[in-house]
């Protein structure tokens, strides 16, 4: 009975098995039977009889979103990922990485609302940001030399076989 924790609620679910116990008290069904049939508390089953009694069945009508209402609208996304996408050097930080209390400050920022760095995480997360590590490269590192010598001196350098020399006897390969 109820729901598990981390378990999202199905609200027309919820609606149908009101409106089904709704359904057999208004046939003289007792509140225990009704409630072994519907699988849910006697006393829900006593407070839906009473909300029945006091506003009909309007009142066991979808009772909307649980929790909290959002802080932040569908604009205030959109802006705050314009604003991830200009990068952190628009806020005037001196690298190009966003850190979570980067993105708390954007969030303040753009919004108003101010935000946990954890919560900041689930607002990534939410529009479909991932956390990507920078690849650790010097600044001063040179590409082109880089692949000239891989492609020239790697190979002279890379241990051969001598000529015609058998494979080892200790080899490491599965067979």
């Amino acid at each position: 009975m109820g729901n598990p924790a981390g378990v999202k609620r199905d609200f027309k679910a919820l609606e149908r098995r009101r409106l089904q116990a709704a359904r057999l008290l208004s046939q003289g069904l007792g509140e225990a039977e009704v409630a072994r049939r519907v699988g849910v508390h006697r006393q829900s089953v006593n407070r839906w009889r009473r909300q029945l009694a006091e506003s009909g069945s309007a009142a066991l009508r979808r009772a909307g979103r649980a929790g909290r209402k959002p802080q932040l609208q569908a604009s205030d996304l959109h802006r705050i990922e314009a604003g991830l996408k200009r990068g952190p050097e628009a806020l005037g930080y001196a690298t190009s990485l966003w850190t979570t209390r980067r993105v708390v400050e954007l969030i303040e920022q753009v919004s108003g609302v101010r935000y946990t760095t954890v919560h900041a995480w689930r607002i990534l997360r939410q529009l479909r940001w991932s956390c990507q590590r920078p690849v650790g490269r010097a600044l001063e590192r040179d590409e082109a030399a880089i692949r000239r010598w891989k492609k020239e001196r790697w190979p002279q350098l890379k241990k051969k076989p001598a000529n015609g020399a058998k494979p080892s006897s200790l080899s490491t390969k599965a067979d």
